[in-house]
């Protein structure tokens, strides 16, 4: 099973960005560096897990509901950016405004994690929703032409009061994501069973 912790996205804010993705894809159509993701398949990224053996699952989502309760926190979602720059770009996201709690429950979802044998990412925790992967590293000037008239891309805010163990399962049409385990505020999250996972797709 190839995991992942993330943040869902409202669909309000969700079909926000993929309006404006819409609007640079169509600008940047003659590019062929520039692979677009799907807007159903943007998350909020805690701690990316890869392949994982499924009889490890009821660990996972122990080890995660160990984490407790925490407190529910706004983001605010706009601006634009590219890792790891404009001029050596290799991913463009979208990017969050969000207190010190988001960090903080990154933090002890990473931490948890590598209690399992997950390593920590080498670079800081940046939160970001990623619109675009880049096949070289080369600039791109009609992108960032198009950014500028984007003003400050303000896609709306939204709270955070749960996030999720999810799947994604490669397909010829792209990735599959399901909700395999949910983790909501207070004090005894609990995981989802097979019947309430949820799904979508995305690339």
């Amino acid at each position: 099973m190839r995991l992942f912790v993330a943040i869902d996205l409202p669909e309000s804010v969700r079909a926000a960005v993929a309006r404006e993705q819409t609007r640079l894809r169509a600008v940047c159509a003659a590019s062929r560096d520039i692979r677009w993701t799907r807007p159903e398949g943007v998350h909020l990224t805690l701690k990316f897990l890869g392949e994982v053996a499924s009889t490890r699952l009821p660990g996972l989502t122990s080890a995660l509901n160990g984490l407790g309760g925490f407190d529910s926190f706004e983001i605010k979602v706009g601006g634009f950016g590219f890792f790891p720059s404009a001029r050596r770009p290799r991913v463009f996201w979208v990017g969050l405004e969000a207190p010190p709690a988001l960090g903080e429950l990154a933090k002890r979802v990473v931490a948890a994690m590598a209690a399992l044998g997950f390593p920590p990412e080498n670079r800081p925790f940046q939160p970001h929703l990623t619109l675009a992967r880049f096949e070289g590293s080369r600039p791109q000037p009609t992108l960032e032409r198009a950014l500028e008239q984007s003003g400050a891309g303000a896609f709306g805010r939204f709270t955070v009061s749960e996030f999720y163990l999810f799947e994604s399962k490669l397909r010829p049409g792209g990735a599959e994501y399901s909700k395999v385990a949910r983790f909501p505020k207070g004090e005894s999250p609990q995981g989802h069973d097979s019947t309430q996972a949820e799904s979508g797709s995305a690339s």
